[in-house]
């Protein structure tokens, strides 16, 4: 193991040599300064991890040297050590970038602590530098998989619109990878650094859902036994993903137009606004002009969402994607799974090219990850996908209409009921699925199975 280098700045020159003596034998390789301007001078040209400097010494003091190394590249963890201390010194030597603070005379095992302690932070904020890096990376367009040309057009809207704060409506079938393009336009701007934070408006019950965004204050309501941030305020400098904002009810629909137009929130039961620095993403699979039209969505907060509109088209309509996906998808659960599997089998290939995908993407990688689990070949094979992919069934009658039937609210009957039982044929009679496909919220769909009295039986 390479041996941590630290630097002792302080001006009593026994007090250099016996923190030397000690750091030595705890195998840290030691240079010494004698005053700040030397120390200043030592840590500019040689790298150090760590610098223990002294607050009161001639020419140049300790908080003169914190103040001068800001203005350096020095990426050392800086402890400042002192016989006179104080807390209001203290305070202002972390105010300008010291890691800790620690009162002369000191016994050994507290420093080795000290250092310790400040090692740790160290790899833990290296580490979480990589895993941004890392994430970034995963968001980059180099690991979104397409060639499309619809698709390339939206890389280039990302490209141009990373950086600014306007407001992205995001629109797209159930699994084209919605969250996906919010996430690539958050990693490839200047806010990569701060949080994304995703929320789906859909799956927050209504009476939790403004707690959930805006936070409340103790006492605002029966639970609120402590105050709470909202998501806005964990959001602030970065992204806030709104998943599903077709689901958002009328009175947060309000509430969300105000923080787009004045940039502030209120907790629940606070009187004063608090200003946030929010870059707002929002996402559907409803259309949002029959929803403003239909008078369920407001036209006001509509047109400020609408700023700059993404439309990712479904995988059917870009099929050329499918082997290219394929690749990638076994690319990654070979690795995850310590698999071997090379590529896919033509039959099996031509399966998948003819599935109708109406899961998108989403269903695609599912398939892809049951086949690679399934698969005992070097290429997945037909039979490692789902039946339903290489086995096509024919649809049962559909409810008939005759040709003498005039009445619009009967033919309109007739078409529900013939939609319902075919998203749930193709859904397999999960109501939660069926009713995403049919651009119904589960509870309507759950009212119209019973008032249609459609049974189990008839769709199974």
């Amino acid at each position: 193991m390479i041996p941590k280098r630290i630097l002792i700045v302080d001006d009593e020159e026994n007090f250099r040599h016996m923190l030397s003596v000690i750091l030595i034998k705890e195998g840290y390789e030691v240079e010494t300064a004698s005053n700040g301007e030397e120390g200043l001078q030592k840590a500019i040209t040689a790298p150090f991890d760590q610098i223990l400097c002294d607050i009161r010494m001639p020419h140049m003091d300790g908080l003169e040297f914190l103040k001068e190394i800001q203005k350096t590249a020095v990426d050392a963890t800086i402890i400042v050590m002192s016989a006179y201390g104080t807390v209001d010194i203290a305070i202002e030597a972390m105010k300008l970038g010291a890691y800790d603070y620690i009162s002369k005379p000191f016994k050994p095992d507290e420093i080795i602590l000290t250092l310790r302690k400040a090692e740790e932070r160290e790899q833990l904020r290296r580490e979480n530098q990589l895993l941004r890096r890392e994430v970034a990376k995963e968001y980059s367009f180099e690991n979104i998989v397409s060639k499309n040309e619809k698709m390339q057009k939206i890389f280039d809207v990302i490209k141009k619109v990373a950086q600014y704060k306007s407001t992205v409506l995001i629109t797209g079938e159930s699994g084209t990878g919605k969250e996906l393009v919010a996430r690539a336009l958050h990693y490839n701007s200047d806010r990569a650094e701060k949080p994304f934070i995703p929320v789906n408006c859909g799956a927050i019950p209504e009476n939790l859902l403004e707690s959930e965004l805006f936070g409340h204050v103790k006492g605002a309501f029966t639970d609120a036994i402590r105050t709470k941030k909202g998501l806005f305020e964990e959001a602030d400098g970065g992204t806030l993903f709104l998943d599903e904002i077709g689901e958002l009810p009328g009175p947060l629909q309000v509430k969300l137009l105000r923080v787009l137009q004045e940039g502030e929130i209120r907790r629940i039961g606070e009187s004063k606004s608090i200003k946030v620095d929010v870059r707002i993403v929002v996402a559907t699979v409803k259309d949002l002009t029959k929803e403003v039209n239909e008078g369920r969505f407001r036209e006001d907060l509509f047109y400020r969402l609408n700023v700059l509109p993404i439309h990712i088209p479904p995988l059917r309509e870009r099929k050329e994607d499918i082997p290219l996906l394929i690749q990638h998808f076994i690319n990654k659960y070979n690795q995850s799974m310590n698999k071997n599997v090379k590529g896919i089998d033509h039959k099996a290939l031509e399966a998948l090219m003819d599935h109708k995908w109406y899961g998108n993407v989403r269903e695609l990688e599912n398939t892809i990850e049951r086949a690679i689990v399934l698969a005992e070949q070097d290429n997945i094979e037909l039979e490692n996908l789902p039946i339903e992919i290489h086995e096509v069934k024919e649809e049962p009658p559909l409810e008939p209409m005759t040709d003498e039937e005039y009445s619009i609210k009967k033919a309109s009957k007739t078409m529900e009921i013939n939609l319902i039982k075919k998203a749930l044929r193709k859904t397999k009679g999960n109501h939660t699925h069926a009713a995403k496909l049919l651009e119904i919220s589960h509870r309507a769909l759950l009212y119209k199975i019973k008032e249609y009295g459609i049974l189990e039986s008839e769709v199974g």
